[in-house]
């Protein structure tokens, strides 16, 4: 009986092991397939969150419209997450640099320890990285700004940032929502941040017929 036991064991363990091999691989700082850029629409998130919402993203005196949530590294199915724990620290320098286009401390250091550390380089490399990859995207000149309640069809953002952005096929895209409002454009890129195909993140995009976005809140300073 002791025998039959423990033959079982060792077969569920040998079962196990590719499974347990492909999780161990998927967080290991630099492997991974392509990035995804994640641009999310600001104020979304502010509505979204109310008063729980970050001061600097939605009190402050920028009214921000679509932002870097994060570059993340992505594996043709699945994604690494917190490879490295704890994560290195982020000088200070480096940080406040990206809170142009990334509002929030709290954001950047998430971003560093969820989806940074599977990058492999060093976070003044990493968030460089983020930036270029913003940078990289032509936001549509009717997204840039709104000043009221916008209903959109994830088509129509799709064909805008497509348009705006030679060379960005509909599988290399996909809009997010949360069912009701437009909550982010997520653009696939390579390694050398050229845009590429992402099958897995294109199948995940919204299937709303239509969502809203909330329109950019007026600045601190406005009248």
């Amino acid at each position: 009986m002791k025998q039959a036991r423990t033959a079982g064991l060792a077969l569920a363990a040998l079962l196990l092991w590719p499974a347990m091999a492909l999780a161990q691989q998927k967080g290991e700082p630099g492997r991974f397939d392509h990035y995804v850029l994640a641009l999310s629409w600001s104020p979304s998130y502010c509505e979204s969150m109310g008063d729980r919402a970050e001061p600097a993203q939605c009190a402050g005196t920028r009214p921000f419209a679509f932002v870097a949530h994060g570059l993340w590294p992505q594996h043709k199915r699945g994604w690494p997450e917190n490879c490295v724990a704890p994560a290195p620290f982020v000088p200070e320098p480096v940080l406040r640099g990206m809170l142009d286009i990334m509002p929030s401390r709290r954001l950047v250091l998430h971003q560093w320890r969820k989806h940074g550390t599977c990058d492999g380089a060093d976070a003044a490399a990493y968030f460089a990285k983020v930036r270029r990859a913003y940078e990289r995207v032509t936001i549509p000149e009717g997204f840039r700004r709104l000043d009221d309640y916008r209903m959109v069809s994830p088509g129509e953002v799709e064909d805008a940032f497509r348009a705006a952005n030679p060379g960005l096929a509909p599988d290399m895209i996909a809009v997010a929502c949360d069912g009701r409002r437009l909550t982010e454009v997520r653009i696939c890129m390579d390694r050398a941040l050229g845009f590429t195909p992402c099958e897995e993140v294109d199948r995940r995009a919204c299937r709303a017929g239509r969502v809203v976005m909330p329109p950019l809140r007026e600045s601190a300073g406005a009248k």
